[in-house]
This record gives C-alpha cells, structure tokens and sequence, in this order.
C-alpha cells in the first residue's frame, strides 16, 4: 500500500469513528480516535488468529512500515502540529511564566529521563532482566515529552488559573527540543560514541540547538509578521503561515538547530503581532480557523495511527514486563520532574501542593514518543522498547486523558469544568 492509500483507509475509519463517539459516548476526539483504532487492530488480530489467516493483518502491517511514518512525523507533521499548538499561546502570559516553562521543559526532561532510567534499569536488573543501562536511556528519553497536542486539547475549556495553564501548555510545547537532544545523545551512546556523553557536551548542546532554535524562531516569525503586514490576499497569507511552519524547521535541521523550538517561537511571534486594521484581524482569524482544521485533522489521523502501531508489536516476555514497569515509573519520574525543578528555583507554583500532581497527572505522551521509539537502530531490545512505550503512551492517553475533567475538579473544586472538546 502507498501512503495515498494508508491516508483513505485512516481518514474513512476515522469518519467512521468519530461519528460514532459522537453519537454515543462523546469523549475528547484524539482518545476516541486511538481507543477506537485499538479495538479495530484487537479485533484484526483477533479474528486472523482464530481463523487462521493473516493476509489482512500483514498487508496493513507492511503497508505501514514501507510508509516511513516515523520519518514523516519527524520531518514534517511534528512541525505543522507545534506550530498550530503555539498560535494560541499568549506571549503575556509565558512571559510572565517564563522561568516555570524554563525549568520544565529543560531541566524537568533531564530529571524525568535519568529517573525513569536509573528506575527501569534497577527494576529489571532486580528481576533478571538485565537491560543494558544505555538502552534504558533511549526509553528514558523518548518517553520525556509531554504531547503538545493532547495536553492543549484537553486544557481548551479547563478554568484552570491562567499561571497554571500557561506553565503545562508551554512546557508541552518547549519539552520536545529537550528530549531530541537527550534522543540524539543516547542512540550515539548505543553506537559506540561515548566521548559525547559528559564533559559537558550534552549541556553545550542544549545550548547551541536551543538558543539557535529560538534565533531562527525569532527571525523568521518577525519576517513573517512583517510579510502579513503587506498582504491583503487571505490565501496568501494563509500560505505564507505555511511556508514559515515548514520553512522554519527544514532550515534548523539543515543548520543543526532545534526545529521544534523553532517553529514554537515562530508561531508565537506571528500570533502575537500587533494588529492595527479590522480587515488584519479578519486575517489571522481566517489563518486562525486554516491552523485549527489542520490540527484537529493531523491530531485526528495521528491517533487512529497510534491504535494501528499495536500490530508491530512482538510481545515476548521481557517485552510484557517492561511495558508493565514502564507505566508506573513513568508516573513516578514525571512527578519527581516535575515538582523538583518548581521547588528548587522556588517558583509560586510550588507553593501549591497539588501542582506537582496535576502536572504529573496531564503529563500525556503521545505522537513524538511513538515516532522516536521506532527509530531507534535494530537490536536485541527494540520489542521492549516498544512495548514499555506504547503501554505508556495508552496509558497516559487513555487513562489519565479520559480522567483529567474528574481530576481537575477533584483537586480544584466546582470551578473545574468539563475538558472535553
């Protein structure tokens, strides 16, 4: 199958399935959307098992992993859905939130991917299960950043305080850079380039690719404003925010800065340029309405691939224990990530115990984890890797996504209205 016919089969089944929640059960879309493609690849796998014929098994299987999903994503989708997430980021309010979002998406994902991996090695060593230490550390990391997309979906409606929100959908949105960083780092390590861990390579690294990510961000999101100032044609200005998505993180790849930071910095630039005209605002309105189809649409096929990545698993025994392990310390890393970093730098949100929890509860990984997960050169663990982060990606999607609205109002009161979209 070609990516052409991949992309009618996902978009008729997801039709399929989001007519059915709505009619239904009316839960958020994007945990519609992966419970309903996990049932439909249950169902396949059930049923070639029981009958004895895997031809359509096999064919979706093949069918996508000759796509390059994973590449895809990386190189093009996780530009366009930051960029989305970012045009409704107030820059008022992550400025004044600054060293919160700082201190989360930076040293929050460094704390998360040591714990996890310590944890995880420890864990498996204790039950006879020894994972080399570095192979823990790709996990460790791919699992680090939270999902911009699920986290911003499920916050749309939520009367959290703004400080609050701000702090979690920034985070989710900067975390990414981060957690490449560390991705890059660890498979160097599994290749036999050691001299890039320690003696401060990893922190010069984050430096260089984070502060050029946000001086390319910058420059071509003021270039943009300034072009939109000249337009008058609203296609073109709906193509030229195009043009500075994709344009912006193709050319931090090619000059080896962070595209993630990139484009978010981008993105908030553009969405909080000075408006001086009506026909202005009915501009950025009509880019605004283009960007929010195109997330809800890539937000919508990205899960229902999700649900279909079960049938690349091969479940063997280590696989089953490091999927269980997995959901737990993942839980755990993210909470002591969380609330260290706000306790150190004594930001007012520490103040607040159940921010800590809150955080760790909205920590959703999602598309960028299931991508990096099968990149990662072939060895004796990939099918543990794989299962420890699918297990916790469904998880936290699932999970911890279908209960926010409860947990919200179970921590904040009555004011905690209902998250979903």
């Amino acid at each position: 199958m070609s990516i052409f016919d991949i992309a009618a089969i996902v978009l008729i089944l997801a039709t399929v399935i989001g007519i059915i929640n709505e009619r239904l059960f009316g839960i958020p879309r994007v945990i519609a959307q992966l419970l309903g493609s996990l049932v439909l690849s249950l169902g396949v796998i059930l049923v070639s098992h029981a009958t004895g014929d895997y031809r359509y098994a096999t064919l979706l299987q093949n069918g996508l992993n000759g796509a390059h999903l994973p590449q895809i994503l990386l190189n093009g989708v996780l530009a366009l859905l930051l960029f989305a997430a970012s045009l409704n980021a107030n820059l008022h309010d992550l400025k004044a939130n600054a060293v919160s979002v700082f201190c989360l998406a930076t040293i929050g994902v460094l704390l998360s991917t040591t714990i996890f991996t310590i944890s995880f090695w420890g864990v498996l060593h204790a039950l006879g299960m020894a994972v080399p230490i570095v192979w823990c550390f790709v996990l460790g990391a791919i699992l680090a950043p939270t999902d911009a997309v699920a986290v911003e979906g499920l916050l749309r409606h939520s009367p959290l305080p703004d400080a609050l929100k701000t702090t979690i959908i920034g985070e989710s949105l900067f975390n990414d850079g981060t957690a490449l960083v560390l991705f890059i780092t660890a498979l160097a390590a599994i290749e036999g380039r050691h001299h890039l861990i320690g003696h401060g390579h990893v922190a010069a690294a984050m430096i260089i690719e984070g502060g050029g990510g946000i001086a390319l961000g910058l420059a071509t999101g003021f270039a943009a404003a300034w072009i939109m100032s000249l337009i008058r044609d609203d296609e073109i200005a709906i193509f030229a925010s195009l043009a500075l998505a994709l344009g912006t993180y193709r050319l931090a790849t090619a000059l080896g800065v962070s595209g993630p930071i990139g484009v978010v910095v981008a993105g908030i630039v553009l969405a909080n340029r000075t408006i001086a005209t009506a026909s202005e605002r009915e501009r950025r309105h009509k880019v605004g309405v283009f960007w929010a189809l195109i997330d809800n649409l890539l937000n919508v096929l990205l899960f229902v691939l999700l649900g279909f990545e079960i049938f690349a698993m091969n479940l063997s025994w280590l696989a089953v224990v490091s999927a269980a392990i997995a959901i737990p310390l993942a839980f755990l890393s993210r909470f002591f990530s969380v609330g260290l970093p706000l306790w150190l730098f004594r930001q007012p949100l520490a103040a607040d115990g159940r921010v800590p929890f809150l955080l760790t509860w909205l920590g959703l990984r999602g598309a960028i984890s299931v991508a990096l997960v099968q990149i990662i050169p072939q060895g004796p663990y990939n099918d543990a890797l794989l299962a420890a982060c699918y297990a916790v990606v469904i998880f936290t999607v699932v999970i911890q996504g279908l209960s926010t609205p409860r947990v919200i109002s179970a921590i904040y009161g009555n004011r905690a209205g209902s998250t979903s979209e």
